[in-house]
C-alpha cells in the first residue's frame, strides 16, 4: 500500500478535487493507498473538510497540527502516521501530475527506496530562479551530497526509510530531503514537468524560505564552522609573518629606506573595521551552530498533533 501524505495549508476549495483525481489515477492503475491529510494549522476550515473526507472514504485519514510549522514538518508530522509500505508527498497545490506517482511506484517496485522527483525546469521570476540556483551549486558544494540544480521537489520512501526516520531523526531544526541524503541507499532520482499551482498566492513567503534555507544551509555541512578555523589559521600566520617584518626592520633596517612613518589613523581604522566585521562574522556562524545545540538539547517535539473529536471520547 501507498501512503500519500497531503500538505494541506489554507486548501479548504482543493481538498476533494486533489483526492478525486489522485483517486482516479492510483485507481486505474491498480495501486492500494491511503491519503494522510495533515492540516498545518489553517484557520479557513480546511481541516472540517479533510474531516469530512476522512468520513467518507475509509482509505482517507486526517490530522491539524497545533499550529503552522511550514510544511516540512507536516511531513514529519505525517511519517509518523502513515501505515503504508511506501509513502510520498503531495502538496495542495496541484502542481506535482499525479500521474508521476504511478512512474515512482513502479521504480520502488523495482526496488529503489529513496526516489526523488525533481522540476526539469522553473518558471518562477527571473530573480528567484537565479537564486534558487545559486543556492543549490552552494549546498552542493560545501555538503558531502550533490543536489539537482532545480532543487529536489518531493521524494517517494520504503517503509524501511520512514522507520529510519521516525526512530533515529529528531525533527528540529532540519529538512526532510537533508536526512533523507544523508542516509545514502544510492537515490534514484525522476525528473518531471512541474504543472502551473491551483494557488493565487504562494504561502511560502520570505520568512519561510529564509528559515527554510538557514535550517537546510547549517544541517547539510559543517563547513562554515571550519571555514573559520581555516580563515582564524591564514590571518593569524599573516599576521605573524608581518610582525616579524616589522620587528626587523625597525631594529635592523634603515628608517629613510623602509620609510616606515605613521601619518595617521586611516590604516588602523580600515584594520580595525576589518578584523571586528570577521570576528562578529564568525561569532554569527558559531552561535548558529550553537542555537541548533541549544534547541536539540531541550529535546522538544518539533510539531504537536491535535487529538481530533473523535480521539477525546475514545
Amino acid at each position: 500500500m501507498l501512503s500519500i501524505i497531503v500538505l494541506s495549508y489554507k486548501s479548504k476549495e482543493r481538498l476533494t478535487v486533489l483526492r478525486d483525481k489522485i483517486d482516479v489515477v492510483l485507481v486505474a492503475a491498480s495501486i492500494p493507498y491511503e491519503l494522510v491529510i495533515v492540516d498545518d494549522g489553517s484557520l479557513d476550515g480546511s481541516f472540517d473538510i479533510a474531516l469530512s473526507l476522512e468520513k467518507k472514504y475509509d482509505n482517507v485519514r486526517a490530522y491539524e497540527l497545533s499550529r503552522n510549522y511550514t510544511s516540512h514538518y507536516s511531513i514529519l508530522a505525517g511519517l509518523k502516521l502513515v501505515k503504508g509500505d511506501c509513502a510520498t508527498v503531495v502538496p495542495d497545490d496541484e502542481q506535482t501530475p499525479y500521474e508521476n506517482l504511478v512512474k515512482v511506484y513502479r521504480e520502488w517496485q523495482k526496488g529503489h527506496k529513496i526516489i526523488f522527483s525533481y522540476r526539469t525546469q522553473r518558471t518562477d521570476p527571473w530573480l528567484t530562479k537565479k537564486f534558487a540556483q545559486l543556492f543549490y551549486k552552494i549546498i552542493s558544494a560545501i555538503s558531502d551530497f550533490s543536489y539537482p540544480s532545480q532543487g529536489i521537489d518531493s521524494f517517494f520512501i520504503d517503509r524501511e526509510i520512514i522507520d529510519i526516520l521516525n526512530e533515529q531523526i529528531h525533527p528540529i531544526n532540519t529538512t526532510t530531503y537533508t536526512e533523507l541524503l544523508r542516509l545514502g541507499f544510492d537515490p534514484l532520482y525522476v525528473p518531471y514537468v512541474r504543472l502551473k499551482s491551483t494557488v493565487v498566492k504562494s504561502r511560502w513567503t520570505f520568512k519561510k524560505k529564509f528559515k527554510h534555507a538557514k535550517d537546510w544551509f547549517f544541517s547539510t555541512s559543517s563547513f562554515p564552522i571550519k571555514l573559520i578555523t581555516y580563515i582564524g589559521l591564514t590571518v593569524s600566520l599573516l599576521a605573524f609573518f608581518i610582525i616579524i617584518f616589522y620587528l626587523y626592520i625597525s631594529i635592523f633596517g634603515n628608517n629613510n629606506y623602509w620609510k616606515v612613518y605613521v601619518k595617521g589613523w586611516t590604516s588602523i581604522i580600515l584594520a580595525i573595521s576589518f578584523f571586528s566585521g570577521l570576528i562578529l562574522l564568525s561569532l554569527g556562524i558559531i552561535s548558529e551552530y550553537i542555537y541548533r545545540i541549544y534547541e536539540e538539547v531541550k529535546n522538544r517535539p518539533g510539531y504537536i498533533i491535535k487529538k481530533k473529536p473523535t480521539d477525546s471520547l475514545n
